[in-house]
């Protein structure tokens, strides 16, 4: 069967094949009734434009790159599917790209990319979004560049973010007032800006409730599982056992909840376990993770609105997006 062309759904909307262009490309100047009769058309053939031939016959890309240092985790799968579900609505298509800044030449590797790809923007996730370098590139090859929860230099670029400080401090209170005292926190990768942020508002709330950090009680983790498992081990063998302990991901609480299982420790009984995202993996676990809800498919798809936004306007565009964050409590916390 041949496949439907720009032509076809112009002959079929009684218009020129450079008005259903305009109409498809969200462009100014088409009368009301005339974006509607092609919109009409254009659903009842099921016409979908190439993405790529657009881009490449246009002075303007319809192409966001979506830039991970780690996409296999759990949390760029969320970042993913909202990405992707706000493109698809926008007419933008979206390449995911992995930068690992270890590698001795990530830079030229990232040049010849955006040679190659002609990118109209770019979302940047932790922790390479607050990587000064490499937001440099992308100012020079004048790519519109949209960060995800950056930590650094903010006002560099638009950003998408919730109130991690604020998020943690809710989490501890959670806790506290439960009746916790012995909390343990489990810190996250040093190279994330959240990893700070997180501890700074777990420290808020056991400052306030008269009962600073025990320094035996706070362990490096690096947001992986593995890191989980190993940190709940040192806590649970350290000189004070805690009755809570606060892993500032899910992926980490879960290595706790794995830990305690080893140590035939019961959960919530014994021992409240909380995290941080409210990952499906949150949901999946026995017992089921109390957590922040973290909105990362919502993050993703307003960086996609942002950059949409700045191809459309850039004189109206905003410049950033804080979205709320909400405490979830499941099985895994109980009053001690």
């Amino acid at each position: 069967m041949k496949a439907l062309t720009i032509k076809d759904v112009a002959r079929q909307a009684g218009v020129s094949p450079k008005t259903v262009s305009r109409v498809i490309n969200g462009e100014a100047h088409v009368r009301p009734a005339v974006r509607e009769a092609v919109a009409r058309v254009v659903a009842e053939l099921n016409y979908r434009p190439n993405t790529f031939a657009r881009s490449l016959s246009s002075t303007r890309s319809f192409l966001i790159g979506l830039f991970f240092d780690d996409p296999a985790c759990s949390y760029a799968n969320d970042v993913l599917l909202g990405a992707l579900e706000r493109a698809r609505s926008l007419g933008r298509h979206v390449v995911i790209e992995t930068i690992s800044l270890d590698r001795s030449d990530w830079q030229a590797r990232l040049e010849d990319s955006l040679v190659g790809l002609k990118l109209g923007g770019a979302i940047l996730t932790p922790p390479i979004c607050d990587c000064a370098d490499l937001i440099a590139i992308f100012e020079r090859h004048a790519v519109p560049v949209v960060r995800i929860a950056p930590g650094n230099d903010v006002d560099r670029t638009p950003y998408v973010s919730i109130d991690d400080r604020a998020a943690a401090r809710t989490m501890a209170e959670h806790l506290i007032a439960l009746g916790h005292r012995d909390i343990a926190f489990i810190k996250g990768n040093p190279t994330h800006s959240a990893t700070h942020r997180r501890w700074l508002g777990f420290r808020d709330a056991m400052d306030a409730a008269g009962t600073p950090p025990d320094d035996r009680l706070v362990v490096q983790g690096d947001f992986t599982f593995r890191s989980g498992i190993v940190a709940a081990e040192a806590l649970l063998q350290g000189p004070r056992a805690p009755d809570a302990i606060f892993a500032s991901n899910d992926e980490m609480a879960l290595g706790v909840l794995v830990a305690a299982m080893r140590a035939q420790i019961a959960v919530p009984q014994k021992l409240s376990i909380v995290g941080f995202d409210d990952a499906q993996l949150a949901r999946m676990a026995w017992p089921q993770l109390t957590t922040i809800r973290q909105p990362n498919c919502e993050m993703a798809a307003a960086a996609v609105s942002l950059l949409a936004d700045r191809s459309d306007g850039p004189e109206s565009a905003r410049s950033s997006i804080e979205l709320p964050y909400e405490l979830i409590v499941r099985a895994s916390s109980c009053g001690s």
